[in-house]
């Protein structure tokens, strides 16, 4: 089966993904909530921004025949150096961010999830800032009066590897209250292999004769074979 050509769309292998968003919709900054992850793209070996650059180009072409001239031949993008300063405020990337090229990617509806044997992953959880991936990318171009560039939707995400979790690692509770759970008052568990009996019901030992019944009036012991 040939596979489907889409214009401006790439699959970047061997990426990180950082400020991840796939269980549900995100609204940054009071906007449209919307499904992403930031992508950091290893600068070595150079073969996903030569796929980058490649789709961007394609995007570009089909913005400007959608939109015509007005729209620029060498639009903006939304792919920054992570070894540089982010355009919001001017600071450097965070370390993570180093030696890789940085964008986010979005999409209103939530992308495919894969595990490695492209199984669909229904845990969402296991995306997380610092997991490792291969991710689907379909550039786009947008043009806005004031706002014209290039954009990035997210497809469809692939897990190769955990990673190291991004934003400092977290203590479990098990450690922390280990010194400080408190046990139950009152609570005893039985001991496996131990049956309580059944209240109101005295089963007999193995080997437990019942007494023979005594007549009250003879003061003798019942006969079997005596009717009563």
């Amino acid at each position: 089966m040939a596979k489907k050509e889409i214009i401006g769309h790439t699959v970047l292998t061997n990426v990180r993904l950082s400020y991840v968003h796939l269980d549900k919709p995100y609204s940054q900054n009071g906007g449209e909530p919307k499904y992403s992850a930031t992508i950091l793209v290893p600068k070595i070996p150079a073969d996903n921004r030569a796929r980058i650059d490649a789709a961007i180009q394609q995007a570009t072409a089909k913005a400007r025949e959608k939109f015509g001239s007005a729209f620029p031949i060498q639009p903006k993008t939304s792919v920054h150096d992570g070894d540089g300063v982010r355009p919001s405020d001017g600071q450097p990337f965070g370390e993570e961010c180093k030696g890789c090229w940085v964008f986010t990617a979005s999409a209103k509806t939530q992308p495919q999830l894969r595990d490695v044997y492209g199984q669909p992953v229904l845990d969402s959880t296991e995306f997380y800032s610092g997991v490792y991936a291969h991710v689907g990318i379909t550039f786009f171009g947008y043009n806005a009066p004031q706002n014209k560039g290039i954009g990035a939707a997210l497809d469809n995400v692939m897990k190769i590897s955990d990673g190291e979790m991004l934003g400092g690692a977290r203590a479990s509770a098990e450690d922390d209250f280990a010194d400080l759970v408190q046990p139950q008052q009152g609570y005893s568990v039985p001991q496996q292999g131990y049956a309580a009996p059944q209240q109101g019901y005295a089963a007999p030992q193995q080997g437990y004769a019942v007494p023979q019944q005594i007549d009250p009036i003879t003061g003798m012991p019942y006969a079997e074979d005596v009717p009563f």
